[in-house]
């Protein structure tokens, strides 16, 4: 174990909070009406009504997005802003299965469910965290939940690196931005930590860096920022994304490769090109054929427009669409549709044929919006109908009315 960090565990939070008939209390009290609760007489001596409002919506907040910390008894839940900052169990297992190793150090631990799943795959895992009571939380929850193997710092992560004399096999790092950053483009650079501007001392403790980011960073200006990117993974969950994981490996000046992941399924579905690659592909175009296929959100993230397209032997419908098309059936990482039929842009015959229609709509390089075109042309929401709003090689709108085949992932 790390010898210079404290071993004996002491919270100076409200300890009434872990009594069990207050943990009773918000086990059997999940749904209850949080306002009404607050205005009611003090329903225990030593925690405050205001006390247990916070940790019933901090255990409902777990319920889908940390179910073992949502069903796990003493359990101390933090303000739902640290829980809606925090990685899902899905993510953070699959973060925690990429890189191997016996030591990591968590920089920006927060509530502590990255350096959780860390703790599976690592010997020693170091969690620091500048707020006082945030490191305490989590200490007792990594005791609760049976993990020896977490130490923790109280303070600056990158303080913690600068004082000691250690190395690291992984540094974990998750930058958040700066308040006077809103508006602003986001760059790593407007996050604290600053990454860019610590890249050498992080190097100085490992060789490995793996840094969490939001998915609206735009992936070439984090490149543009950072130097030595091996990996940079883009992560959906059910298919919306939900973090990108850059893997930074010192001296590292090869090809960049990208790895996208869509989690939530019966297994994970990855798909993986290279970022220099990509711009050099040549694709195929050709009108719509008899199937039609949409790439998942990560691939979408991730810019393999022209990879997915050579990798599945796909034809895509126009440059900007980012529809592809095939005769014959394909396995494919996102949704699969049969075309029924094509009917052109025009008012009349959209509104013969799909008057009071029932359908889902999707709008790909097309000038309106699902919404307007609905109002448009009385298209119901719903149904086994899904219509593509789109454009074609020779500029022309179509309005491709499909079946959906399978979410094959």
């Amino acid at each position: 174990m790390l010898g210079y960090l404290p071993k004996i565990y002491s919270i100076t939070l409200n300890k009434y909070i872990l009594n069990t008939d207050i943990h009773n209390f918000i086990k059997n009290n999940i749904n209850t009406d949080i306002s009404s609760l607050l205005f009611k007489k003090p329903l225990f001596d030593s925690v405050s009504n205001k006390e247990l409002v916070e940790q019933l919506i901090g255990k409902k907040k777990c319920e889908k997005k940390l179910p073992l910390w949502f069903e796990t008894n003493g359990i101390y839940y933090p303000p739902k802003l640290n829980l809606e900052q925090t990685s899902s169990e899905e993510t953070a297992a699959y973060k925690a299965s990429l890189l191997g190793g016996k030591r990591i150090v968590d920089i920006t631990g927060g509530f502590g469910i990255d350096a959780y799943y860390f703790s599976l795959q690592y010997g020693e895992v170091v969690h620091c965290e500048l707020q006082n009571w945030l490191s305490e939380i989590v200490q007792h929850n990594a005791l609760t939940l049976g993990r020896e193997n977490l130490q923790f710092y109280k303070g600056d992560g990158l303080e913690f690196l600068e004082e000691t004399n250690d190395f690291f096999d992984v540094i974990y790092v998750d930058p958040s931005r700066r308040n006077d950053a809103k508006g602003k483009v986001f760059m790593l650079a407007d996050c604290l930590p600053n990454v860019p501007n610590n890249l050498e001392l992080l190097f100085s403790k490992s060789d490995t860096i793996m840094i969490k980011t939001s998915p609206i960073l735009d992936i070439s200006n984090g490149l543009e920022e950072l130097k030595n990117v091996a990996e940079i993974h883009v992560v959906a969950l059910q298919n919306e994304v939900k973090e990108l994981l850059w893997i930074l490996r010192k001296n590292h000046t090869d090809s960049i490769q990208m790895k996208t992941v869509n989690l939530g399924g019966n297994s994970p579905i990855n798909f993986d090109f290279n970022w220099e690659e990509e711009p050099t592909l040549e694709t195929s175009f050709s009108a719509p054929k008899k199937y039609l296929y949409e790439p998942n959100s990560a691939i979408m993230k991730a810019g393999a427009f022209k990879s997915i397209s050579v990798q599945f032997g796909l034809s895509k419908l126009h440059q900007h669409s980012h529809l592809y098309t095939s005769d014959e059936l394909v396995d494919f990482p996102g949704r699969v549709f049969e075309i029924v039929s094509i009917l052109p842009h025009s008012k009349k015959v959209l509104k013969q044929e799909l008057g009071g229609t029932k359908a889902h709509i999707t709008s790909r390089n097309f000038p309106d919006k699902p919404d307007v075109f609905r109002k448009k042309y009385r298209v119901k929401d719903g149904g086994d109908v899904y219509i593509f709003l789109t454009t074609n090689l020779a500029e022309e709108k179509l309005v491709i009315i499909t079946k959906k085949v399978s979410y094959v992932h």
